[in-house]
C-alpha cells in the first residue's frame, strides 16, 4: 500500500524552466515516476531537450515562451495544457534568471525583469492552473523558493525580493486553495552547482564561505531535487500546505 502514496503514474504536469538546471531534473524526475510532462522553456533548446526525453521513452512535450512577458506567460501555459488534453494535475514553476549588481547600481529594468519571471509569471500560471484544478477538486502546485527566501544574499536584490515573495505567496495561495483540494507548497533549494550559480562557483572566497557551512559536505545538484518533487506531487503530501521545504544539505540549520 505504501507505494501508492508516491504513485503519480499517468498524471499530467507542466514544468517551467525544464530545459536546464534544477527544472530539467525536476521534469525528468516526474517523467521517471510515470508522469506526462510539458516543458516550457525560453529558447529553441526546448526542442532538443524534449527530443532527448522522448528518446528515453518518456511522454514529453515542449513549448517555447518568454515568461518575462505576461502575454507569453498566459499563451505558453494555455498551449501546454492543450497539449495535455486540456488538463493539468501538477504545476512546477522552476523557471529562473539571475542578475547581479551592487545594490546602489542595480538597474531598475533588470529588477523588473527578474520579478517578471520569478514572481509575476508564477502568479499568472498558478492562477490559470488552479482554475482547471478547482473543477476536479485536485491539484499539486510546486513553487521554487530559495535560500534567499530566508536571508538576503549579496548583489542579488531582485532575486532575493522575488524569492521572499514566492515564500509568502505560496502560503497565501495555500490558504485559499487547500480546502478546495489543491496543495500549494514550495521547495527551497540550497546552494546548487548549476549554471545560475556560476558566478558563486567561480568566486573562491564566496565558494569557501558557503561550502564550509554545508553539513552534507557538498553543493547540491539536480538529482537532489527529485525526491522532494515526487513527494510534493504525490498523495503522500495531501496534508501539506504552504510548506517551504529546504533541500539544502543542512545549510540552514548550521
Amino acid at each position: 500500500m505504501i507505494h501508492k502514496l508516491f504513485d503519480i503514474t499517468g498524471k499530467k504536469a507542466v514544468v517551467t524552466g525544464g530545459t536546464r538546471g534544477l527544472g530539467f531534473s525536476m521534469a525528468e524526475g516526474l517523467m521517471e515516476a510515470g508522469c506526462e510532462v510539458v516543458i516550457i522553456g525560453s529558447s529553441d533548446k526546448v526542442v532538443d531537450v524534449v527530443k532527448g526525453f522522448k528518446d528515453k521513452g518518456f511522454k514529453c512535450g515542449g513549448i517555447k515562451g518568454d515568461l518575462g512577458n505576461r502575454k507569453d506567460a498566459v499563451s505558453s501555459f494555455e498551449e501546454a495544457v492543450k497539449f495535455l488534453g486540456n488538463d493539468i494535475d501538477i504545476l512546477v514553476s522552476a523557471a529562473g534568471i539571475q542578475r547581479r549588481h551592487p545594490f546602489e547600481e542595480f538597474p531598475i529594468s533588470e529588477f523588473d525583469e527578474v520579478l517578471a519571471v520569478h514572481l509575476n509569471a508564477v502568479f499568472i500560471q498558478t492562477q490559470l492552473a488552479s482554475c482547471i484544478m478547482l473543477k476536479k477538486g485536485y491539484g499539486k502546485i510546486i513553487n521554487v523558493a530559495s535560500m534567499l527566501s530566508f536571508f538576503g544574499g549579496q548583489t542579488v536584490a531582485a532575486y532575493a525580493a522575488a524569492k521572499g515573495a514566492i515564500a509568502q505567496m505560496t502560503k497565501a495561495m495555500s490558504n485559499d486553495l487547500f480546502a478546495k483540494g489543491i496543495n500549494v507548497n514550495a521547495i527551497a533549494p540550497g546552494y546548487m552547482a548549476t549554471e545560475m550559480n556560476s558566478a558563486l562557483l567561480a568566486n573562491k572566497e564566496r565558494l569557501a564561505q558557503i561550502s564550509v557551512r554545508i553539513p552534507a559536505g557538498r553543493w547540491g545538484n539536480g538529482n537532489d531535487m527529485k525526491g522532494a518533487t515526487l513527494f510534493l506531487s504525490s498523495p503522500a503530501s495531501d496534508y501539506l500546505g504552504g510548506v517551504i521545504l529546504p533541500v539544502d544539505g543542512g545549510y540552514l540549520v548550521k
